[in-house]
Formats: structure tokens, C-alpha cells, sequence
């Protein structure tokens, strides 16, 4: 089975306060499927955004991690049960759950084991969902200073599996029948140091740190600052990319 790698537990807090939840119409448009809201299970469910969200409507959500430190500051809710599990590998019953999400995770898993493991865990008729996020859009201006970020700065410290994310997901393996989806999107309202804020949770940018002995946010913090005023809000747009499909 593949390594586990763990990117996120050194900075949860953060990782907790800026990373973006998914959207009600994501969920809105997965419950169409859905034929029963007795058990879903959220796989690297990290800090606990979308397992909050499926708490809403499930009578028990369980939602697994490898770490620690991003369970200990997830959100609780009464019916959900955290797991420090890996996603290959958990303790659930067979046929015991309805619908599985994994929320900007999957390319960190050993896929193939997870899609077993997920197919010996579904109900009959359970959906698994599968969503991403790509390199958030802001303005021509403020999307240039993140390119070069991204692109020009952090990129060959990247692990290999952002490569899937980069993909919208299309390339993952997908042995289910594939239900259509739409396009949708994360809107979020924003000021600078949240901007700021959710690319330090960058996992590339915390490998460059780790080798480099220094912040990549210094080399572009004086631009932002000089096209993006301390009061001013700006919309965030996340493009979201969805696998949808039927658990056969």
C-alpha cells in the first residue's frame, strides 16, 4: 500500500481557519442520489468541513484521518464520530455505509486500495463523491502575484500527486458508474490576510520553507499589499471539480 504522507498536522490551526468549505449546492447536488441518510463517512475529513456539512443531514457521519492534530480541532457535532484510520484500510462493516466523500484528499491516498475498500464498505446503491479545488481566481491583477507563486516559486516543491488536483480529478481511477456533474464553484468574500492566510497552508509552500530556510510569502507580500488595500474585501472564487458515481 502506498506511504502515508501527512502534510497538514504542523499547521492545523491554520489549516482549520483558511482552508475553504465546500458549498451547499455541492451537497444539494449529491443528496439527489442519495437513496438512504443513515451512514456517510467522510475520508480525510481533516479539520471536519464537509463532515459537518453531511451531519446536517445524516443520522451518523463518520470521518476518518491519519492525523491527530487536525481531528483534535475539528468541528464536533453529536453524530459524528472522528477515526484516526487510514481510508484504505478502516474498521467499518461491510455494506454499513451510504454515501462516502472525500473532500480535496484523494490524491493522497493509495487510490485503487481506497476504491476496494469503499466498494466493500457501500450499501446497495451508495454514492461516493469525490471533489477538488484548483488555484483560486481573484482578480487579473492578484491572480498574476499567485501565478507567480505558485508557478514560478513554489511549484517544483510540490509532491507529485498535486499533479491529480491540477487535473480537476479527471485522471483519478474511477471504477464507478459516473454520474454527470456540473460545474460548480467556492465564492468566499475576503481581505488580504485571509488570501494570505490560506496559501501559507499550501503544502508546497511548506516544503519550501522546510528546504529553503525561508517564507515564500515575502517575495510577493509587498505586490499584494501594493494592489490590494488593508480594508478592501474581494470575492474568492474556487473553481470545484466533482466525480460523482454509483457504488456497484
Amino acid at each position: 500500500m502506498k506511504e502515508v504522507k501527512d502534510n497538514f498536522s504542523d499547521h492545523s490551526s491554520s489549516y482549520a481557519s483558511f482552508r475553504p468549505a465546500p458549498p451547499d449546492a455541492l451537497f444539494d447536488f449529491i443528496y439527489q442520489y442519495v437513496s438512504n441518510f443513515n451512514t456517510a463517512w467522510d475520508c480525510g475529513t481533516g479539520n471536519g468541513q464537509a463532515a459537518v456539512k453531511l451531519a446536517e443531514k445524516f443520522t451518523t457521519v463518520y470521518a476518518t484521518d491519519i492525523s491527530d492534530k487536525q481531528l483534535a480541532v475539528a468541528e464536533k457535532r453529536a453524530n459524528i464520530i472522528y477515526k484516526n484510520e487510514r481510508a484504505e484500510q478502516t474498521s467499518f462493516a461491510e455494506n454499513s455505509i451510504d454515501l462516502v466523500t472525500v473532500a480535496q484528499a484523494i490524491h493522497w491516498f493509495d487510490i485503487p486500495a481506497l476504491n476496494k475498500e469503499v466498494k466493500r464498505v457501500a450499501t446497495q446503491n451508495a454514492i461516493i463523491a469525490v471533489w477538488t479545488y484548483t488555484l483560486l481566481r481573484i482578480s487579473p491583477e492578484i491572480d498574476k502575484i499567485i501565478d507567480h507563486l505558485y508557478y514560478d516559486i513554489t511549484y517544483t516543491y510540490w509532491d507529485k500527486e498535486r499533479k491529480l488536483v491540477d487535473d480537476g480529478y479527471a485522471t483519478i481511477p474511477f471504477p464507478f458508474e459516473e454520474i454527470e456533474t456540473p460545474k460548480l464553484e467556492i465564492l468566499l468574500q475576503w481581505d488580504r490576510e485571509q488570501v494570505l492566510g490560506y496559501l501559507g497552508t499550501w503544502s508546497g509552500l511548506q516544503h519550501y520553507i522546510q528546504k529553503e530556510g525561508k517564507d515564500p510569502i515575502a517575495m510577493i507580500r509587498e505586490e499584494l499589499y501594493a494592489n490590494w488595500a488593508a480594508d478592501e474585501i474581494k470575492e474568492v472564487l474556487f473553481p470545484l471539480y466533482i466525480r460523482l458515481g454509483k457504488i456497484k
